[in-house]
């Protein structure tokens, strides 16, 4: 990826993917956007995103204005920003985002259960054991979740994150650690795969690009890279 850093031009390229959290918050998502035209987010309790019309002050001075309200805020972009002053940035990295371009999503041997507001208590336990990225007590309203029961409680699950017109995300894949080892990250996913692509819709998903081992199972599943993006978390 490019080292250039994104000022005040337009922060989104061609594709929609490319501004995935505003183009979910102008679309299928837009009951969550908080903001204005310069800059919007989801709530603190739904998901840390962020995004801004562009890369300007104006723009900027909005997105301060909503992390002054309700907190950091992550922004996923296809360049690294340009923050100006008055921000800390609390973090920086580099993800993957991926794709689905599979043929038909295989047979799920594991049997799965639904997840509503009702399990957050236990996803909420689980993500905390688990690791696999931001989720909040609300992020279950984003989409559908889905997972796995194994000895009285919540083993494995995954669900649908950012969705935008004619792409949902997986997001969520999480396995506790006592459960490893026996396939219940990737059948969730097929499961969520299928979901999907009944919809007529693209499964889609981000990934650090450090996790060698999880870009190896969503290779194996389907998905292709489809570019570099650039996490920023700024307060």
């Amino acid at each position: 990826m490019s080292g250039a850093a994104a000022s005040g031009g337009i922060l989104r390229g061609e594709h929609p993917l490319d501004d995935v959290v505003w183009n979910a918050l102008i679309s299928k998502q837009r009951r969550f956007a908080l903001g204005d035209g310069r800059a919007l987010r989801f709530p603190a309790a739904v998901a840390p995103f962020a995004a801004m019309a562009d890369g300007g002050p104006a723009s900027f001075d909005a997105l301060r204005g909503l992390i002054q309200a309700h907190g950091s805020a992550a922004l996923v972009t296809p360049l690294d920003l340009a923050v100006p002053g008055g921000f800390s940035v609390a973090r920086h990295e580099r993800m993957l985002q991926m794709v689905w371009q599979g043929d038909t999503a295989a047979p799920v041997a594991h049997e799965f259960v639904r997840l509503d507001a009702d399990d957050v208590p236990e996803m909420l336990a689980l993500i905390a054991l688990a690791q696999p990225g931001p989720f909040g007590r609300r992020t279950v309203e984003l989409g559908d979740y889905i997972g796995v029961r194994r000895q009285g409680r919540l083993a494995a699950m995954s669900g649908e994150r950012m969705s935008l017109d004619g792409y949902t995300e997986i997001s969520a894949v999480c396995v506790d650690p006592a459960f490893r080892g026996q396939g219940y990250a990737g059948d969730l996913m097929k499961q969520l795969i299928g979901s999907i692509r009944a919809r007529d819709e693209t499964p889609f998903l981000h990934v650090l690009a450090s996790n060698h081992g999880a870009i190896a199972l969503y290779r194996r599943l389907g998905f292709i890279e489809r570019r570099s993006m650039v996490l920023t978390v700024l307060e």
